[in-house]
């Protein structure tokens, strides 16, 4: 038995119910469950681990697998009840399987955090801007002006796009395009969204280069930087199309985000900022302060204006006009593909 509805129908309902719905607080979100995990496997790796650099490393790729793979194995389980014969399992698991990959999107979460720090911003209320920039970035806050929240709002929604949006959408495209050709029987959009959000929920929990989280989070970190690293490019070289740009400019914006974003420590956020900043024309990077550390980020599209509100928002719309734009071409490619499938007819 087949999903009742095309794989790449399943992809679109997703994205529509996660702009409609997004996160709503009383269901709970299968990132926690990862989250949770998270914490409970990393107390016992380091009760066992203790200060051993290859202790640590060995128990964070064990931790990375168990979690990764659990995480897709999951995803699959979902995708079985969604092809099974019995009706009302069938119906159920469908309802399920299309609740489960919308909450693997961020599209609409991404937007009411930046629009929740944008609209205090507008009316004066610096401290509330502080307060809910806080509840997203890892920068201190409190000390910041309206100048450098638009800055880290701006940075935000365009690194966040990447990771919260683009990513998981990318591999469950992958997992929509291999059932379309290949059939359910491998895991599907879920499974592989799913997978994906462990390694980011696992990037973002231990990813960090101090203290043992310096050997426990480099499986996690690598990973994610892994699964990244395509879906960013796809962004970069997609995203002044999504603007409207003609391809002789869009083609020098994306060198130009390239040399920007290449000193950047990560190998996709600097190229993510980068590409929203000289698509918008603004100036993002600088100093960022993180306790007693302050860190020097590399300028992106140095010379132009910085960031103001509208600057955010058109980042904003530009995250929903290439989301439609991929849907679209990945539509087209899935239809070609399964036209030259077809057997040809005898005249």
């Amino acid at each position: 038995m087949s999903v009742p509805i095309p794989p790449l129908g399943l992809v679109l309902l997703a994205c529509v119910l996660d702009r409609l719905v997004g996160d709503p607080r009383w269901c709970p979100h299968p990132v926690v469950v990862m989250g949770w995990w998270i914490s409970r496997l990393r107390a016992l790796a380091e009760a066992w681990c203790g200060d051993s650099p290859w202790r640590l490393r060995l128990a964070g790729g064990l931790i990375t697998l168990l979690l990764v793979a659990g995480s897709g194995l999951a995803g699959w389980g979902i995708e079985r009840l969604a092809v099974l014969d019995e009706p009302r399992i069938r119906a159920a698991g469908m309802a399920l399987l299309l609740i489960a990959m919308a909450s693997a999107l961020a599209g609409r979460s991404l937007e009411q955090a930046v629009r929740a720090v944008l609209q205090p911003l507008a009316a004066g209320d610096l401290p509330l801007a502080r307060l809910r920039l806080g509840w997203i970035v890892g920068r201190d806050t409190e000390q910041l002006e309206a100048d450098e929240i638009l800055r880290a709002a701006a940075e935000t929604a365009s690194e966040n796009a990447v990771d919260g949006l683009f990513a998981p959408l990318f591999w469950m495209l992958v997992g929509a395009l291999c059932w379309t050709l290949g059939g359910d029987a491998a895991p599907g959009p879920l499974a592989l969204a799913w997978a994906f959000k462990a390694a980011s929920t696992l990037d973002s929990m231990l990813g960090y280069r101090h203290g043992r989280l310096r050997w426990l989070g480099t499986a996690g970190a690598r990973l994610d930087d892994l699964l990244v690293w395509l879906p960013c490019r796809l962004v970069a070289l997609s995203l002044p199309l999504a603007a409207a740009i003609g391809w002789p400019r869009a083609w020098r914006l994306l060198q130009r985000a390239r040399r920007d974003g290449t000193p950047d420590p990560s190998p996709n956020a600097g190229l993510s900022q980068a590409i929203y900043a000289w698509v918008v024309g603004v100036q993002l990077g600088g100093v960022n302060r993180y306790g007693a550390i302050c860190k020097a980020k590399p300028l992106l599209a140095a010379g132009c204006p910085a960031p103001d509100c509208g600057a955010v928002e058109r980042m904003l719309g530009l995250t929903l006009s290439l989301q439609l734009l991929w849907l679209a071409a990945v539509s087209v490619v899935a239809w070609a593909a399964l036209l030259l499938r077809m057997p040809a007819v005898a005249p």
